[in-house]
């Protein structure tokens, strides 16, 4: 039998989503309260990869397992189980060829930009004091629409078959002292959203145009696009698939 966990976490104090050797990441978290509580070897797929830092307020992992299981008591049991930052939403029986990662035909993505330094928001929100221009900013990321292939917002020497990702939504938005930008797509590439926020941000700073956001897309070039914004600003908050409503 195959289940779907549906699950949050705060990605402070984790390596990222994936097992990695001499580092604590959110699946190696799971897969060892999951197999305490069930008595058996248990090892998640995840939905996908999350960078160091980087927060989830909605993902999923698959796992199978032989026996029927009682959800809302696992549920429970592994939030009881679990550290603090790592929250279980639900347990849910899917059919036996479901894929976590694969299944999913939509991923989106926020990234909040605190104007105003604020105490509680140091590990969830970036402080960045300049004026942006968000009109223009928007009028950028419309220009993603228009691309396919994002190259240039990867990192460099990921092994990936390719680079190409279809671009749904795109858009900012400002509440109060809190910018968020919201993106979209049917995947991602590895460090792909920090990247884009990085360069669009040269563009609401007027360091680029809007011409020279197109052409850096063209380029195809890594070097020729923004920097990175830092990790803790970003959230996973929803993954979309066709047999989950």
């Amino acid at each position: 039998m195959r289940y779907f966990i549906k699950l949050a976490y705060n990605g402070t104090h984790y390596h990222g989503w994936q097992c990695q050797p001499n580092a604590s990441s959110v699946q190696e978290t799971l897969n060892k309260a999951i197999s305490v509580i069930l008595n058996n070897e248990i090892s998640l797929m995840g939905a996908g990869r999350t960078d160091t830092g980087v927060h989830a307020k909605e993902m999923y992992a698959h796992f199978d397992f032989e026996n029927p299981i009682d959800s809302s008591s696992l549920v429970h049991k592994l939030n009881s189980y679990l550290p603090k930052d790592i929250v279980i939403y639900d347990v849910i029986l899917v059919h036996d060829e479901a894929h976590s990662r694969f299944d999913a035909i939509k991923r989106t993505y926020e990234y909040h930009i605190n104007t105003f330094k604020d105490a509680f928001l140091q590990d969830g929100s970036w402080y960045f004091h300049q004026k942006l221009d968000l009109d223009i900013m928007n009028q950028a990321s419309k220009l993603l629409f228009n691309h396919i292939d994002f190259q240039c917002f990867s990192k460099v020497n990921t092994d990936v078959n390719t680079f190409d990702c279809t671009i749904f939504e795109a858009y900012w938005k400002q509440e109060n002292n809190q910018i968020i930008f919201t993106i979209s797509a049917n995947r991602f590439l590895r460090n792909m959203v920090r990247s884009i926020v990085g360069t669009l941000i040269y563009v609401g700073l007027h360091k680029i145009t809007l011409e020279d956001f197109n052409s850096i897309i063209e380029s195809k070039s890594r070097e020729k696009a923004g920097f990175s914004v830092p990790a803790h600003g970003l959230y996973l908050t929803q993954v979309t698939y066709d047999y989950l409503k």
